[in-house]
Formats: structure tokens, C-alpha cells, sequence
């Protein structure tokens, strides 16, 4: 995780995220290069280590069979995740040499974001805790993963909900009587995507 997404999102879906899995860690910086406990990570020779990242030619958990992901991944592996905006998380994959080298999977989005608040910075993007969520859905289908995914979501979407009702609160500070009183998606995604999805993991 970037440290500035560490010290400004304390509630942001990365923390969320965390508090979600058990078997998890959040690791602050930017150059992980020499960092000791990815590092540590890295050289444990029971698992192999994954980055979850977008790209052409990598690993699509979306359009593989079971018995691929179960071969390609394996069990007892790792999967680091960038979580910092697009331009934090492409600058932190570029200057942590050991974070290139990995292997990296990626996974098709046919949902939309409920992150209806936050303005995304593209109309397939999702918040890091929807990522996850996916990926691990993926991993249970080729018998990899078996956590239960059900109510994975529940934290995230009672935020949004509180959020929204806050906005539409009369007492609030951000209260206008002359708003619309229906929270809509924002379908107006930014040129320049700053917005990361992801986040390490």
C-alpha cells in the first residue's frame, strides 16, 4: 500500500479488504525492492508468488479452465496487490524491481462498481475490495481458494449506503435541499485514471 493511500484512506477498501481476510497483511511503501518482509515472501520456496495486475498477456483467471488456475497457480501462493492511485501504483511497480518479476494474473470485469460515490476512473474499474472479492471467486472455482465469499461484500456496501444517506442527511454540512434526492452511479469517468483498484497484499 502507498503510504499516502495508508495515511489518507483509513477507510478506504484496502483496509477493508485486510479486516476481511484473515490470512492477510498490509505492507506500506513504495520501493519494495529490498523490502524484507516481501522479500521473505518472495524466497519461500512452499508457494510460488503472483502480482495481480492488468495486462494483455497475462494470466486471465476469467478465461482459463479450472484445472489451469489450479496448474498455473497452485496452492500455498501468494498474491500481491497495489493499492494506490493508478499513478502511485504504476510508479511503485516501476521502481520495485522484485515486484516485476512475478508472474501476473489478471481477470475479465463484467460487473459495474457499486463504488456509485467515488467517481472511477474508468466504467469496468473496481474498488480493491470488489477486485478481491472476484479473484477469490475465481480461485474457488478452480479449487484453490475456500473461504466462504457470500458476505465478503457487506462492510463495503454498508459504507456506501451510510455514506449516501449522510449525503442526503438535511443536517448534514453537505446537505443541498435543492439536490436530487436520488444517489445515481457516476457514468462520467475521468480522462486520466488515477484511481487504483488494486493494492499489495
Amino acid at each position: 500500500m502507498h503510504p499516502m493511500e495508508y495515511k489518507k484512506e483509513k477507510n478506504g477498501t484496502g483496509i477493508m479488504t485486510k479486516l476481511q481476510l484473515v490470512n492477510s497483511e498490509i505492507i506500506v511503501g513504495v520501493d519494495f525492492t529490498e523490502n524484507q518482509r516481501v522479500n521473505e515472501i518472495l524466497i519461500n520456496e512452499k508457494g510460488s508468488s503472483f502480482l495481480l495486475y492488468p495486462g494483455k498477456d497475462n494470466f486471465n483467471l476469467s478465461k482459463r479452465e479450472s484445472s489451469e488456475v489450479n496448474a498455473f497457480i497452485g496452492h500455498h501462493s501468494y498474491i500481491f496487490l497495489l493499492d494506490g492511485t493508478w499513478f502511485c501504483a504504476r510508479k511503485m511497480l516501476k521502481i520495485s524491481k522484485n515486484l516485476q518479476k512475478l508472474k501476473r494474473v489478471s481477470f475479465d470485469n463484467n460487473i459495474k462498481s457499486k463504488f456509485m460515490i467515488k467517481q472511477q476512473p474508468a466504467p469496468l474499474c473496481l474498488s480493491t475490495i470488489e477486485s478481491v472479492y472476484t479473484v477469490l471467486n475465481l480461485l474457488k472455482e478452480g479449487n484453490i481458494e475456500q473461504c466462504e465469499t457470500k458476505d465478503f461484500l457487506i462492510p463495503f456496501e454498508k459504507m456506501i449506503e451510510y455514506q449516501t444517506e449522510y449525503m442526503l442527511n438535511p443536517n448534514s454540512k453537505y446537505y443541498r435541499s435543492t439536490a436530487n434526492r436520488e444517489i445515481t452511479p457516476k457514468n462520467k469517468y475521468k480522462k486520466s485514471t488515477e484511481r487504483s483498484i488494486i493494492f499489495e497484499l
